[in-house]
């Protein structure tokens, strides 16, 4: 199967290629795996774990936590050190892309990546299920995922040409893949975690991981072909032309702004949990629900707005000028303001009547973050598989996770500061942060977003062929 056979005859798959369907199952049972791990984390530490007597069980622990002591300073509370712990985690999924890119590139080609990767992740969860291998099973996840996650996002923007307009749209349905299997985690690994026994949780997740890897092999002949690897000599790749190094040089420099405005995205599987879990009235019924069950919620809205917004697009692209990628991102970030507004609203009501604050804060932020949210990741994604050189698109799509590793080493940041502070002022100092980024989206879509046009990028790609 050729390139072009992939990219312009294939709709098999609601209007895109086959391969799109088995990459997007794939990914729902690969987060699956992930979220329902992550979704207990937090809270396993700060419940079970960091306590005696699990904690003197977890081998390399002592010298583990003198250097969380050093580096992030949080103190003697099991919260903020559960805090630093996934910060640091949770950034390093995103760091080891970079790696995983890298191998991609010049070693073992995409495919074999990714499956390399699942079977780390899936001996990480399985190793989660252990007090005295928690550190290996982390180091097995880290690892794993940077060997998975951006490759199987750039097979995604393999199967599309330069100007197909679908591209967007594909990694939007990705993403319903992605919040599929996050919507199913807490419902299944949560809820057996929280309610029979944390090792349950972790175990069922590395069940996921072992599907996730079944429907990729089951869908292997359909994928594009790896491009040739850059450790042959033999094989001959166009030189970076002055246009492409402006555009990577603009692409790095976005991603201090991707880095901000997800940061009260991100916090939800970490402060928000442990905020919620003592503050938030989650009772039904006379009895509480799991804490893991508001990220089905967060999930399930989500995937409604994620679709909701790839059919409003297509309808207002029919009357109107949709905007490109730097607009929908500036979309996106002034609503992402709108929900830690949400979140500090309910706090400071809260914190005068002396009461819990009330679940329907939480689902107005869940409404409003998912509407950030379809506006912003799925679209940002799209933005760099696109105008990525050919040559290194693995690498800077492993560069693109760099923002969500900056992201999460924030989140564990700010999160220690969630008992150094009252509720409302921890989520408007969210909201500050989030309604910078958004100006700076709003500055960069004036006066830089023509160096990404699609016109832009084919100028310089036929000077490059030119040269």
């Amino acid at each position: 199967m050729t390139a072009t056979t992939v990219r312009d005859g294939d709709t098999a798959f609601l209007g895109h290629p086959k391969a799109l369907g088995f990459l997007a199952f794939t990914e729902a049972w690969e987060r699956f795996s992930y979220y329902g791990m992550q979704s207990l984390l937090v809270l396993y530490m700060t419940k079970t774990l960091l306590f005696s007597p699990h904690v003197e069980q977890i081998a390399g622990y002592a010298v583990f936590h003198d250097i969380i002591q050093a580096v992030y300073r949080p103190g003697p509370s099991e919260q903020a050190v559960a805090s630093a712990i996934f910060g640091l985690y949770t950034s390093l999924v995103y760091l080891t892309p970079i790696l995983g890119g890298l191998v991609a590139d010049r070693l073992l080609g995409k495919t074999r990546t990714i499956i390399l990767g699942g079977l780390l992740m899936a001996a990480g969860h399985f190793l989660m299920a252990f007090d005295a291998t928690f550190l290996l099973a982390l180091l097995c996840l880290v690892l794993g995922t940077g060997c998975f996650k951006g490759n199987i996002a750039g097979q995604v923007g393999a199967l599309y040409a330069e100007k197909d307009l679908r591209r967007a749209d594909a990694f939007q349905i990705f993403y319903l893949g992605i919040n599929a299997g996050v919507i199913a985690a807490p419902l299944i690994a949560g809820t057996l975690g929280e309610k029979v026994g944390w090792h349950y949780g972790f175990g069922v997740a590395g069940v996921g991981m072992l599907i996730s890897l079944v429907v990729y092999m089951a869908g292997r002949r359909h994928l594009p072909p790896d491009p040739p690897l850059r450790r042959r000599e033999k094989v001959a790749r166009p030189p970076l032309s002055a246009h492409d190094w402006r555009t990577v040089i603009l692409l790095v420099a976005l991603l201090p702004v991707l880095t901000a405005s997800v940061l009260v995205n991100q916090q939800i599987f970490n402060a928000y949990l442990v905020w919620a879990d003592r503050s938030v009235d989650l009772s039904f019924g006379g009895e509480k629900l799991p804490t893991t069950w508001l990220i089905t919620l967060d999930s399930v809205v989500s995937v409604s707005f994620l679709a909701g917004m790839v059919v409003f697009w297509r309808i207002w692209a029919k009357r109107f000028r949709e905007p490109d990628e730097i607009g929908k991102l500036t979309i996106g970030a002034f609503i992402s303001v709108t929900g830690a507004l949400s979140l500090a609203a309910g706090a400071i009501l809260a914190e005068r009547a002396g009461t819990q604050v009330s679940i329907w804060w939480c689902v107005l932020f869940h409404v409003l973050n998912s509407a950030a949210f379809a506006n912003m990741l799925p679209v940002s994604l799209a933005l760099y598989a696109r105008a990525a050189p050919v040559a290194i698109t693995g690498t800077i799509i492993g560069v693109y996770y760099l923002h969500l590793f900056a992201g999460n080493q924030t989140v564990g940041i700010l999160g220690t500061f969630l008992e150094r502070m009252p509720a409302s002022q921890f989520w408007l100092m969210h909201a500050g942060i989030a309604l910078g980024a958004a100006m700076v989206f709003l500055v960069v879509g004036r006066f830089f977003a023509g160096l990404l046009s699609h016109e832009s990028l084919e100028e310089g790609k036929a000077a490059s062929q030119k040269a």
